[in-house]
């Protein structure tokens, strides 16, 4: 029987440490299989290895055991205690006892036993408001759970598309530089030939260096960005590996396709349905209602069933069957006057309800102002790339002309500069228009709690829609 017991209790043991290995680690993502880094999957990376999910994670795992421990209160509760020693009469009483039994030892042994069993059968709803409690606080750390995954996807897509930025600043700077290698060479043939100038020649030397220094400017960023990204992607050391590429932006996203996200009052009313944190606050709500009940139950009396069988001897260290005794009650208690404990506690719990009620009302106005922002945002990008795009085409046709004026004599270098870097500039901002775009709706969709992240490619284009 004891070795039965002993394989139990190591069993018991170890099932107990793999749940906790279990909760505790968790498998990386291999990035060894990724050679090209798109949003999406950067998204389910973050989701995966992020350390706020794993805190997130184990907040969830913390509300689930307090919740077994509330219930707990409903089963009946059972002790065993036990005692051996010896023990030795003073002098006095040994002088008496030794008068009537002269065999008796001053010195004797003393051993007891006890099994205790208590169940609470009322305490005026206490329990059952507990319970509920501990109910809604899980599903809240089941709501902020799901929006910690929103803010962090949200926050990799920022990430993702600042290093999507400081990539085509690379390609701008790259292709400036190369337009003035090509500037340079053939204004060093003309001056080798007669037909030029050296001070074309050194212009051109500090339209390239600058070029150069504003490639490296970008690199630097880029690099910067990549850090950033990392962090958020749960990667040791934050350093993203350097055989991952990143995708580049999408220069020809269909900026028409977003129409639908400009009714404000439909996009509200979806937004407050969805948040996970509205969600939050609201069995917030529920929890502080159930801490009223709970804490006027204070005010109730309790009543317990107890039984308890006990064994205590004198005459050795383990007592025989006939020092056993054994009881059983019910007992009643209730408390007349705690000195307004009770009225405080309801009190407390009635503002915190309170409190929950105004941060709900403050984060449903803050919800409605996300939406109206990002909806004035992404109205106002869309039409920035509109523009930007127009205007590229007029600048690089200008700098078309300006090229062929000055390779032909009749323009200035000046002239040609000046075409280069408003090309180079005009470049700079449509980049910088579609990544304001990019970053305007998938701020948009945060605000209103979709979640994009676990969905195929050909299911996001559908909801996008």
């Amino acid at each position: 029987m004891k070795k039965n017991i002993v394989i139990f209790i190591a069993f018991s043991l170890l099932t107990t440490t793999g749940q906790a290995k279990e909760l505790v680690q968790t498998d990386h993502y291999d990035l060894s299989k990724i050679e090209l880094l798109d949003l999406h999957k950067a998204q389910q990376i973050a989701l995966q290895d992020n350390p706020g999910i794993g805190a997130a994670q184990a907040r969830l795992e913390q509300a689930k055991a307090a919740l077994q421990r509330a219930l707990a209160a409903n089963k009946p509760s059972v002790d065993a205690d036990a005692s051996t020693g010896l023990s030795r009469y003073s002098d006095k009483t040994y002088d008496g006892i030794s008068l009537s039994q002269p065999s008796a030892d001053q010195h004797y042994e003393v051993g007891s036993v006890g099994l205790r069993a208590s169940w609470l059968l009322f305490d005026g709803y206490a329990r059952k408001f507990q319970q509920e409690q501990r109910r809604y606080a899980l599903e809240a750390s089941v709501a902020n759970i799901k929006n910690t995954q929103r803010v962090l996807a949200s926050a990799v897509a920022d990430a993702f598309f600042n290093a999507q930025l400081a990539l085509a600043a690379i390609e701008i700077a790259t292709a400036n530089q190369d337009f003035y290698k090509r500037q340079l060479q053939d204004a060093e043939s003309r001056l080798e030939v007669g037909s030029g100038s050296l001070s074309d020649v050194l212009n051109m030397k500090v339209q390239l260096n600058s070029a150069k220094n504003s490639l490296l400017s970008s690199q630097r960023d880029y690099d910067a960005a990549r850090y950033a990204l990392a962090a958020l992607l749960g990667i040791t050391d934050a350093v993203l590996p350097q055989d991952i590429q990143l995708a580049a932006l999408d220069k020809e996203c269909d900026i028409s396709a977003q129409k639908n996200l400009s009714d404000g009052n439909k996009l509200i009313q979806e937004a407050l349905q969805a948040r996970p944190d509205l969600k939050a606050l609201a069995l917030q709500m529920k929890e502080a209602e159930s801490g009223i009940e709970q804490a006027k139950s204070g005010d109730w009396p309790t009543v317990q069933l107890t039984g308890q069988v006990n064994g205590n001897t004198q005459d050795g260290l383990v007592p025989r069957e006939e020092d056993v005794a054994a009881s059983v009650g019910l007992s009643v208690k209730w408390n007349l006057y705690s000195g307004g404990a009770v009225d405080a506690a309801v009190l407390e719990a009635r503002q915190a309800k309170r409190a929950a009620k105004y941060a709900y009302a403050e984060l449903r106005n803050s919800i409605a102002s996300e939406v109206w922002q990002g909806i004035v945002r992404l109205t106002a990008a869309r039409e920035q790339v509109s523009l930007q795009r127009k205007t590229l085409a007029l600048v690089e046709k200008n700098r078309k002309l300006a090229k062929s004026e000055y390779e032909a004599g009749s323009a200035s270098l000046v002239r040609l500069n000046e075409a280069q870097r408003d090309l180079t500039a005009t470049y700079g901002r449509l980049v910088q228009a579609l990544v304001s775009y990019h970053q305007a709706r998938h701020h948009l969709l945060a605000a209103l709690g979709r979640d994009f992240a676990f969905l195929s490619p050909s299911q996001k284009k559908q909801a996008a829609q």
